[in-house]
Order: structure tokens, then sequence, then C-alpha cells
């Protein structure tokens, strides 16, 4: 099977899991990841896994917090007490091993860690995993203020380079941690450690 059949497979298989905005959103999501992916320049077969994990991100987005939980204990993953604090990352976890369980000819751990990621972020992520979160952020069906700004400030630059990808996302944790504090949420520590990370590489850059 080709790779473009492979995908319009899964794509048609993502409406048994998804629906209505959601289904929306992650057809969105699979759009803007292969825009992101063109203008940073990856080849065909990067942005075809860009798409992939665009499409595949929220499989498990619409699953309860009993069935995330079961399927972490499924898939032999321990969570944390700082992913039961914060249990809107559990579906980028079981989204993730779900995703490699069904389509295993087609999601490699680039694939399966961009999705594994888009929520929290992490430290030293790959240009794959940033553009998943990335597109997650700013697609256009997102009307979120933070969403709609960040979008902005991307599209504004002259030129699209490592240092201002980095930048739009430290942009991205600021609004996230605002926000949660503002909510009085529980902060994932992995987003924290994807934060500072890019703040201790910028300043080693700058040095």
């Amino acid at each position: 099977m080709s790779e473009n059949e492979t995908l319009k497979r899964i794509r048609d298989d993502i409406t048994n899991y998804l629906s209505g905005k959601r289904l929306s959103h992650t057809l969105s999501v699979m759009e803007e990841a292969e825009k992101l992916g063109t203008l940073y320049g990856l080849s065909e077969n990067d942005i075809a896994r860009l798409r992939l994990a665009g499409l595949l991100h929220d499989i498990t987005k619409e699953k309860s917090p009993d069935q995330q939980l079961e399927l972490c204990r499924r898939f032999g993953y321990k969570y944390t007490e700082d992913d039961v604090n914060s249990p809107k990352v559990f579906h980028s976890i079981t989204g993730a091993y779900l995703a490699r369980e069904k389509y295993k000819e087609a999601v490699d751990d680039t694939v399966f860690n961009a999705i594994r990621y888009h929520t929290t972020g992490r430290p030293a992520m790959t240009i794959y995993e940033k553009l998943i979160y990335l597109a997650d952020y700013i697609e256009p069906t997102r009307t979120f203020d933070d969403c709609i700004r960040l979008r902005k400030l991307f599209y504004r630059a002259n030129e699209y380079t490592k240092a201002h990808l980095d930048n739009i996302l430290l942009i991205s944790y600021d609004m996230t941690l605002s926000s949660l504090i503002s909510e009085g949420q529980y902060i994932h520590p992995a987003t924290t450690a994807a934060r500072n990370y890019l703040i201790v590489s910028e300043k080693i850059n700058q040095s």
C-alpha cells in the first residue's frame, strides 16, 4: 500500500474515533502540519510523517478519564501523579500508543513521539515534535485569543528559522502556564522543563 493510500485509509478510519469539532480540528492540524513542514524545508517523506501525526494526535481525545487510565494499563504505561493531576495530557500518551498499535506499519518512533508530546512538549524536542505541537496550537479553527495571537506572531516572520520557531514555542509555553495559573490548575512539569530548556538554549546561543 502506498503512502497516500495508507493516509487515506487512516483518514477514513479516524471518523470512528472523532466527531464534530474534534474531527474538524484534527483535519485542520494535519493540513497545518503540512504547511509548517513545507515552510521548514522538510522532505516529502517527512511531511507525510507530519500529516500522519497530525491526523492521529487526538485519536483518544474523546475517551473518558476511566478509559484513558485503562488504556495506560493496557499498554503498560506507568502513569505518574503529575499525569493524574494533569488529566488533559492522557490523550497524548494513550493516543501515541493506540496509533502505534493500530497502524504499526505507518507509525514509527518519529510519529509516535510527535503525538506523545504534542500536549506538554518536552526538552530537546525534534523538529517533528515542535511542528505538531505548534500546528495543534495555531491551526485555523482555533479561536481562543492565545491561539489567534500566536498564529499571528508566527506568520509575521520574514523567514522561518529554528530561532523563530523556538521563540514561538517559548511564547506558547508562557501562554499555557499563565492560563493554568489563572485557572488555579496543576502545571505538568514536562511543560516547565520544555520552557526552561529553551531559555537555557537561547542563553547558550547568545553567549
